[in-house]
């Protein structure tokens, strides 16, 4: 297979260097894999090389081909396609606590063999949690192109080579459209095409979650979304959602992804399961672990995406495997379960049929695709070649009553999903009892093409939309019990804008839930679950998604009540306040407004000192010191020094000069005998003339002394 003729090189690129730094940002490595007969998985070249250690090279390369014992092969002489995976990387991350100071009360989850009921857990203990696994890792995502090329005068009748794209970064809508160019153009001009796309990549600007980009490749362009920051996992140590999503409210413009796999095909990967979809959003929604079995890596990929993607705006905690198989090192902690242990949390997409033996115990079994489909790369879906697991010609299926259905769901329920060693067949395999009705209307709004491929693309992305701005507004609403806990306040007119902002609402599981027993989940919910939909939220508190999002959200909510509470301390007329105040209200004011201003000191002396650091190495440019400075054990909640931080420390000296002026004499002199109070007292009312030290934990240690 060619690359396309609309693609070509641009000549400046022929020779361009590469940007490693600006490159890592998108791109941890390209990697070219060869499967040799003797040697099994080689990596023959690896750019930039150093990058992996020994093992995640190994991983690389073992999950860089689709597994041979699931492959239905043909005889076509070239045999393309893409998929994705995700391992662990080796290297222990660095995580960064989330400033919070409220507490949290959880609800004892008795799967995890935690006695202790209503344990409190403040928000900036990251690691305490009953999923430190999932929560705190830093993955790698790993995009492959694999090429079979089928020759009988070849050794075992032909060879397989895989390029393979490795980020940090789950996105699908950049390193799909990006492998289906760099691909057949490392196939037509070898090793230089890693040269070439590393150029390209490493000008690329730098990534903006939740914005639309155009990322310029050849003569072409990707235009595509980023997934919001809400999204993200928590381990990249940057989250700075709007205030727009501190409250789980729907979102105007619809088109904007709200979640991870944005693009993935909803509807014709489960098109054979429709009335499953809600189940399987509840699965989701508590963490439950699920198997789901596939023909092809494209069909398995493109299934647990989708999954992924179905619970969107809430941020998914539980590890997922896109495209998981025997050699991957969590496969052999797995296979040790003991008898009657559960499983842990996860999501696993397989095409290895051998997993339905050492895996049987999983609760929850999904068999989606069709072994019939292609590989062949199309503009659609991470196979491409259109809608994986569907036959042309096949109808629209809601799994309608029937006596012959009723018939087949009893016969596969009885052999459970063994019955896959002999006939792929679309199934789910669970005992759990959904709350959640499957949705009529939203069955009959989706639109069954007929034949043409063209139309059936076309409608494919119609329906895709149906099924996603429903179960949207599905995770919208059953969250939308959780806003006031993130809602933040602010000053009022006879409070102090310099006084301590008000800690958000205690949240407590048993209370929550006896709320809102009594005041219901709303219209939408009600109209859509059974009677015993509180058992429903009772999982979501004890599953391994809830803490994670709810710290999260907590500390953006915090953040964004700081930025109101300055804005207020920043538009206060000081005459006015000082007015209506007492002389203990007056020192009280005097040593807040010396606090904030020694707080933003603090974060202005800390954004210098790492820009300095940075600059020294050769990293500035690069969005590491950023994660750098979140990192940093005394990283206060005046975060970074924003644009007009000189402005706002000129207005607090001015301040707390005024507030100054108005005390006692004997008053003033206990005052100034303080260093801190002194230094910033003195000198004119230029920030540039407060306080420098040369030693940054000077101010530091000042600030924190006066809280």
């Amino acid at each position: 297979m060619s690359r396309s003729p609309s693609f070509s090189l641009r000549s400046e690129f022929a020779a361009s260097e590469v940007d490693e730094i600006s490159l890592k940002q998108w791109v941890v490595a390209f990697c070219i894999i060869r499967f040799d007969l003797e040697q099994g998985q080689l990596i023959e070249e690896c750019y930039p090389p150093g990058c992996l250690t020994q093992n995640e090279e190994l991983e690389v390369s073992f999950n860089s081909f689709p597994d041979s014992v699931s492959q239905h092969h043909n005889r076509s002489s070239i045999h393309d396609c893409i998929f994705f995976f995700r391992i662990r990387r080796h290297r222990i991350p660095q995580v960064s606590s989330m400033s919070s100071s409220s507490e949290i009360v959880e609800v004892d989850n008795n799967n995890n063999n935690n006695n202790n009921n209503n344990k409190k857990l403040t928000g900036t203990d990251g690691q305490k949690g009953k999923n430190p696994i999932t929560y705190n890792s830093r993955f790698l995502y790993g995009f492959v192109f694999n090429r079979q090329r089928h020759d009988e005068r070849l050794k075992r009748g032909g060879e397989q080579k895989s390029v393979v794209i490795l980020s940090h970064c789950p996105y699908t809508s950049v390193f799909r459209p990006l492998l289906q160019i760099m691909g057949p153009l490392y196939f037509d001009i070898g090793s230089k095409a890693l040269n070439y796309i590393a150029a390209y990549v490493s000008k690329w600007p730098t990534p903006v979650p939740g914005q639309q980009v155009e990322l310029p490749i050849g003569n072409a362009s990707l235009k595509v979304n980023l997934p919001p920051s809400h999204s993200l996992p928590s381990d990249s140590g940057i989250f700075e959602d709007s205030a727009s999503s501190l409250a789980p409210l729907l979102p105007s413009n619809l088109s904007i992804p709200q979640g991870l796999f944005h693009d993935s095909d909803l509807f014709g990967t489960f098109r054979g399961l429709l009335m499953q979809l809600w189940k399987l959003w509840e699965l989701l929604l508590v963490g439950e672990p699920i198997l789901i079995i596939a023909p092809t890596p494209p069909q398995c990929c493109e299934a647990v995406s989708g999954l992924v993607s179905l619970v969107a705006p809430l941020l998914f905690s539980v590890d997922f495997r896109p495209y998981f198989t025997i050699h991957d090192p969590e496969f052999a902690k797995l296979n040790s379960l003991q008898e009657g242990a559960s499983f842990p949390p996860m999501i696993l997409g397989v095409t290895n049929l051998f997993f339905l033996k050492a895996l049987r115990r999983m609760p929850h079994i999904i068999s989606v695709g069709n072994p019939t489909n292609r590989f062949a790369i199309g503009s659609k879906g991470l196979g491409g070649g259109g809608i994986p697991g569907q036959q042309e010609g096949q109808q629209l299926s809601l799994r309608k009553f029937s006596p012959a259905n009723f018939l087949n769901a009893v016969k596969m329920r009885r052999d459970g999903p063994l019955c896959l060693m002999t006939e792929h067949k679309e199934a789910v395999w669970t005992n759990y009892g959904a709350v959640t009705k499957p949705d009529t209307s939203i069955l009959n709004r989706l639109i069954d093409a007929g034949m043409s491929p063209r139309v059936e693309e076309s409608m494919s992305v119609v329906n895709n939309d149906i099924l996603r701005r429903h179960f949207l507004e599905l995770t919208t609403n059953f969250l939308a019990p959780f806003g006031p806990y993130f809602r933040a306040n602010t000053p009022s007119e006879a409070s102090s804008p310099f006084a301590d902002p008000p800690p958000l609402p205690t949240f407590n599981a048993e209370e929550f839930l006896i709320s809102l027993s009594a005041r219901g989940p709303g219209k939408f919910l009600l109209k859509r679950m059974r009677s015993n939909w509180l058992d429903l939220y009772r999982k979501f508190l004890r599953g391994y998604n809830f803490l994670p999002w709810f710290r999260r959200k907590r500390a953006v909510a915090e953040q964004e009540q700081y930025k109101l509470w300055r804005q207020a301390r920043v538009k206060t007329d000081i005459q006015q306040l000082i007015g209506r105040l007492s002389e203990l209200e007056i020192v009280d004011s005097f040593n807040a407004i010396q606090r904030h201003l020694l707080g933003e000191l603090q974060a202005t002396l800390l954004n210098k000192s790492l820009e300095v650091r940075w600059w020294s190495r050769g990293y500035f440019g690069d969005t590491r010191w950023l994660i750098n400075v979140a990192k940093l054990p005394f990283y206060g909640p005046y975060g970074r020094a924003n644009e007009d931080t000189e402005a706002v420390c000129m207005k607090l000296k001015k301040d707390l000069q005024a507030v100054f002026n108005v005390l006692p004499k004997d008053m003033q002199q206990l005052l100034i005998m303080k260093p801190e109070s002194a230094s910033l007292l003195e000198g004119s009312n230029e920030c540039s003339d407060l306080p420098q030290s040369n030693n940054l934990t000077d101010i530091v240690v000042s600030a924190t002394s006066l809280r």
